[in-house]
């Protein structure tokens, strides 16, 4: 590395304890670091000069420090497995069984109310006190499980006849999730296999398997119900809350991957990753195959144990733009 680009960096690791010194923003500072190696490569060139020669890949050297500093991370390709996976959506709904309707057991007028929707409330715990007509005594009608109340039916003052719903209450600590299936690819899903729910809110995602394909088909959509049973511990999925899932099917072996992420264009248009050899990043024109969610298949320009970068692989690719334009002036 030349005198130049040793101030360079200096300069943009002491910018980096700066910025975090004045309790700016910490991820700035990773970036105004390769910003600075970035510069001072498209002035002044790589040290072995490799960037920007016309009969070698493109490439850049980017000092340890930088890169680590930038959230530039890497890891060896190598075999893994390509999931076969159908993104299908769904809707949550309690489990049957776990859902109670509390009456009144005698007509009368509803003296006190106390829970609301909403609320929590223990198997026992008194819900109203009604007056009854019968007997001019009053009753506390109780909650039969534990659970949410879901609905109130009652207001105080009003009058409830006998077996008049008061509430309903809810065990909602799991819940079933109904998946609709269209088409041919009801042939494909079993129960059993895997399934990674996701919340529409807040992107939340939790594993589970298939557990029955419903015999009947629901009848607005023409489309096969696939059931799973998720853990809510944290109340955040709520009944009636439409949800997306990706159920996996099958996983076929792949002799070499690389996370999707590894994946960037050229300005050619061609699919390319970033293979680091110690200090120096070079661009690797790929051949890429199958590919699922989280991984793609690579069947050509690559071998088993190089290092891809996996993360901040778009700062490698605009510090390799950035030596060859210097290279061009």
């Amino acid at each position: 590395m030349t005198t130049h680009a040793i101030s360079r960096l200096l300069f943009a690791l002491l910018l980096s304890a700066g910025v975090a010194a004045c309790g700016g923003n910490r991820d700035d500072a990773p970036q105004a670091a390769a910003a600075a190696h970035a510069d001072d490569a498209a002035g002044h060139g790589d040290a072995d000069g490799d960037a920007g020669h016309e009969d070698g890949p493109a490439a850049t050297t980017i000092p340890a420090a930088i890169a680590d500093a930038s959230g530039i991370r890497v890891a060896a390709a190598g075999p893994g497995s390509i999931a076969d996976e159908h993104e299908v959506q769904g809707l949550l709904t309690p489990v049957e069984g776990r859902v109670a309707q509390v009456t009144a057991r005698f007509p009368g007028p509803v003296r006190t109310l106390h829970a609301g929707i909403g609320d929590r409330v223990r198997a026992g715990q008194p819900l109203a006190v009604i007056e009854s007509n019968l007997s001019l005594t009053a009753y506390t009608v109780a909650s039969p499980i534990s659970g949410v109340v879901l609905r109130r039916a009652a207001s105080v003052g009003a009058v409830a006849g006998e077996g008049a719903p008061l509430f309903e209450v809810a065990d909602l600590s799991t819940l079933w999730v109904d998946l609709h299936i269209f088409g041919s690819d009801a042939g494909h899903i079993t129960a059993g296999i895997p399934v990674t729910v996701t919340r529409m809110s807040d992107g939340v995602s939790t594993d589970t398997t298939l557990e029955r394909i419903l015999p009947g088909t629901a009848t607005a959509s023409q489309s096969t119900v696939a059931r799973a049973v998720i853990a809510n511990a944290d109340g955040l999925w709520r009944p009636g809350a439409a949800v997306r899932a990706r159920i996996v099917v099958d996983r076929a072996d792949a002799a070499i991957v690389v996370p999707v992420v590894a994946l960037q264009t050229d300005e050619e248009g061609r699919d390319v990753v970033y293979v680091r050899e110690g200090e120096r990043y070079a661009e690797r024109a790929v051949t890429p195959g199958r590919r699922d969610a989280k991984q793609v298949e690579v069947v050509a320009g690559l071998r088993a144990g190089e290092q891809v970068v996996i993360a901040q692989s778009f700062l490698v690719k605009a510090d390799i733009g950035k030596s060859s334009a210097g290279h061009e002036h």
